[in-house]
């Protein structure tokens, strides 16, 4: 993985999948099932450990990304957050720059410090032919969580409060964007030899606004991390922004950008990987579905994108009714085997 970041085009392409812990593995149900609540899951650094590194010892990826979760941010930053069952993340909302006294900015490290340790834990006991990958959400995806209170469909309570008062919500984005920095320099400093910034909701933002919300700060967030380490590599995923990841990509100074589902392979490959390599980007319901239909879109991703640096992963993350057998499938395709 890190000859492709470095813009080696390898004999067959790196794989590894957004999501690859999780509910779709029998082994990680029975850890989730002994932790308490997902919290206390991701602030255990044994059982952490263990959980990243479940799909490696089923499927041998060449990346191991750090089990945690965008929203531990807001949640060292003093927002009361909780996982509900069939409700998702639940933060106690803010709505204005005034409601910002709420948040404590001194040191989200003694919130953090587990985190840290699962990373630590993870350098020493994955495969050394295996790459660590450290991530965060980017400030407006976490932003969204924070303002909205959980999901949303029409984003209509952050998208009020940038378009009225964005010196307001700058503020809130310019808190977000230093503790992101921090928060990926302490996972570095632990072993982390890739990070990943997730913007999964930068595509609901027209395309000024994604300048300034999505573009700015992720390019504040690269130079911060490239001040302490030049070399490190970051790779953007703004999900579902179509056209505006060429300026993205131009502008943020990521070494490397994941592609979401609906990004045309041939337009990726002529306009995007003629910039920096590319990661992705497998439909997730097609390893849901397996059998033909996912064989036939693995061997034309790579027939497209393997030309050039390129790492095979999904244009999203892994959903829970994932038959693991399908993951199995699609490791044996990418290996040649």
């Amino acid at each position: 993985m890190l000859n492709s970041l470095s813009g080696e085009v390898t004999d067959r392409p790196p794989f590894w999948l957004m999501r690859q812990a999780g509910r779709y593995l029998p082994e990680y149900r029975e850890i989730r099932a002994k932790a308490g609540n997902f919290l206390d899951l991701c602030y255990n650094p044994e059982l952490a450990e263990e959980v990243t590194l479940q799909p490696l010892r089923r499927y041998g990826m060449d990346a191991a990304i750090l089990f945690a979760d965008i929203l531990l941010i807001p949640h060292a930053l003093g927002q009361p957050l909780a996982y509900r069952e069939g409700e998702g993340p639940v933060l106690d909302p803010i709505r204005s720059a005034k409601e910002l006294g709420k948040l404590d900015v001194a040191d989200i490290h003694k919130t953090l410090d587990p985190v840290y340790e699962t990373v630590g834990r993870l350098s020493q006991s994955i495969p050394k032919d295996c790459t660590l990958i450290g991530f965060a959400g980017a400030p407006w995806t976490v932003a969204t969580y924070m303002v909205e209170g959980r999901g949303s469909k029409d984003y209509a309570n952050i998208k009020n409060w940038a378009y009225s008062d964005p010196a307001g919500f700058g503020t809130l984005m310019d808190i977000l964007v230093e503790a992101t920095i921090e928060y990926l320099l302490k996972q570095v400093e632990a072993g982390a030899e890739v990070v990943q910034l997730f913007d999964t909701w930068a595509g609901v933002l027209p395309d000024d606004e994604f300048r300034k919300w999505a573009i700015e700060p992720t390019k504040r967030i690269v130079e911060g991390l490239h001040t302490q380490h030049p070399d490190l590599p970051v790779i953007g995923f703004p999900k579902g922004v179509g056209g505006n990841i060429i300026d993205f990509v131009r502008e943020t100074g990521v070494t490397a950008v994941s592609l979401d589902t609906g990004t045309p392979l041939d337009w990726a490959a002529r306009e995007v990987q003629s910039l920096v390599p590319v990661q992705g980007n497998l439909d997730p319901m097609l390893l849901v579905t397996g059998g033909a239909a996912m064989e036939e879109r693995i061997v034309q991703i790579r027939e497209t994108l393997g030309k050039k640096p390129f790492i095979f992963n999904l244009g999203h993350g892994i959903v829970p009714q994932t038959p693991p057998e399908n993951v199995a499938r699609l490791a044996e395709i990418i290996r040649g085997s």
